[in-house]
């Protein structure tokens, strides 16, 4: 028979299953979040400006419950230093639950541990690897903070510090006694050098001196109202602190101080060791050797895991003098022990800095771009972009206010892009890029791409005036298109 017209088509069931599995996915997923809002603490704070949940990960990529994919510049706070789930970590806890080792030993010794020790010890700044001790502690880094705090008070019988604007370390006691916001304790607070908004004014190398300048005098000034200090704590890269790295110049003039003075220098390398700024330990770009560092994040291999590690003539610990139940993290050890092995044998630290110098660069032509963008700054791939409002009235030309409500939207843009980015320095006002040591080329150029069209669509609904073509980001070449991948 002849066919004159068509057959009418016949509806396929396909899409009426994708929207009804879709609509079941987001009545799930807002179930998720409704218990999570009404059984959780009203301390949480991820979870209030990244309304997902993660049901699948792999490298830089997560899957949400709604089967939305997400390029994670997060990385768990700078933790995941080889990105989510990655092979030679999944290997390494596998193989010590297929072994039946004990998970839990408190601090008896055993192969794991051994093994992660003398991986951590082969990675450690020389001149402190041949004479150091460690102490494992509880599972977090704050944890580690107050126990180098109370292990140099023990071992010098002094009780201040000396600790820097801007600084954190931690949620404890004694560890945001430390910290920039803390009020009302006996910890002197130093001027920490940064160019941008420089407390003397003048930046560079010049505003530097005089914070080391100042440090030095407060310390020898009869008058200052500073007794001896037990320790100084500081971080080489400020994280939380608007992501500012530290001067080689002036760390090598606080080892000077600090040693010409009998003082131990405590180096907080949680978020910055392990690769993260491009070198092994941040220490090492200046070459200082400290007395102390406090290690955490990355070494656990994305699972808990803190130690302190220090100079032997330090180790005036009685037995049992500071103690946690969970030390001894096997798990957390195999998994550490495998993440820092491949951070060494792959030179991570290196790609860290060659793709960060690179990252740095195409931000910094965004900046030119973008009044809003006032600095843009950080080391290796830890990365900090300020927002700022320019046109704030009385605003110093140079140096204008901190545009928070600006870098709140960027980051919901970004959500809404794919891409998972955090907030941190003064006022919120800073966008950090915490990638993982793994990210490619590819998947660089995909962040910085999503990261440009959120920063145009939150400057246009922010400010009601063109924003620049975020096409021109891109200064050695076409854009490259923006697809996730892993």
């Amino acid at each position: 028979m002849a066919v004159t017209e068509p057959a009418p088509a016949v509806p396929s069931a396909a899409p009426t299953r994708q929207v009804e599995r879709r609509t079941a996915e987001g009545a799930a997923l807002e179930g998720i979040l409704r218990r999570q809002s009404l059984r959780e603490s009203a301390a949480r704070t991820y979870a209030r400006s990244l309304p997902i949940v993660p049901v699948r990960a792999r490298g830089l990529t997560i899957e949400g419950a709604d089967g939305r994919r997400y390029l994670d510049c997060l990385s768990g706070a700078g933790t995941l230093a080889l990105g989510h789930n990655h092979p030679v970590v999944l290997e390494a806890i596998k193989k010590v639950l297929d072994s039946g080792a004990p998970l839990h030993v408190l601090d008896l010794a055993t192969p794991v541990k051994d093994a992660f020790t003398t991986e951590l010890f082969a990675t450690l700044p020389t001149g402190l690897a041949e004479n150091a001790r460690i102490q494992f502690c509880g599972p977090a880094g704050t944890d580690a903070v107050e126990a180098a705090l109370k292990l140099v008070r023990t071992a010098t019988g002094r009780s201040g510090l000396l600790s820097f604007t801007g600084a954190y370390h931690g949620m404890t006691a004694g560890a945001l006694d430390a910290s920039g916001g803390a009020t009302d304790v006996r910890v002197a607070r130093l001027p920490y050098p940064q160019n941008y908004r420089c407390p003397f004014g003048v930046g560079g190398a010049r505003g530097a001196e005089l914070a080391a300048r100042w440090t030095e005098n407060l310390l020898d000034d009869p008058k200052s109202g500073v007794t001896a200090p037990a320790a100084m704590i500081l971080e080489p890269v400020q994280g939380e602190g608007g992501v500012i790295p530290a001067p080689d110049d002036w760390m090598r003039r606080m080892r000077e101080i600090t040693a010409a003075r009998s003082i131990p220098l405590i180096a907080d390398e949680v978020q910055t060791g392990v690769g993260r700024t491009g070198a092994f330990w941040a220490v090492e770009h200046s070459g200082v050797v400290p007395d102390v560092m406090v290690l955490s994040k990355a070494i656990g291999g994305s699972l808990p895991l803190a130690v302190v590690v220090y100079r032997a003539e330090l180790d005036a610990w009685e037995p049992g003098a500071h103690a946690g139940t969970f030390r001894g993290n096997q798990l957390a050890m195999a998994a550490g022990t495998a993440t820092l092995a491949y951070v060494r044998e792959n030179r991570l630290a290196d790609r860290a800095a060659t793709l960060g110098a690179r990252m740095l660069g195409r931000l910094q032509g965004l900046a030119a771009l973008h009044p809003c963008i006032g600095d843009v700054r950080g080391r290796g791939l830890m990365i900090g972009v300020e927002l700022v409002d320019p046109d704030s009235p009385g605003a110093d030309a140079s140096v204008p206010p901190v545009d928070q409500a600006l870098a709140v939207a960027v980051q919901q843009e970004c959500l809404h892009r794919g891409l998972i980015v955090e907030l941190g320095g003064r006022h919120s006002g800073v966008v950090r890029l915490l990638p993982p040591l793994t990210l490619t080329d590819e998947q660089a150029e995909a962040v910085l791409d999503r990261f440009a069209d959120a920063l145009a669509a939150a400057e246009r609904a922010h400010r009601p005036r063109p924003a620049p073509d975020a096409r021109l980001l891109n200064t050695t070449g076409p854009t490259r298109p923006t697809g996730p991948s892993h």
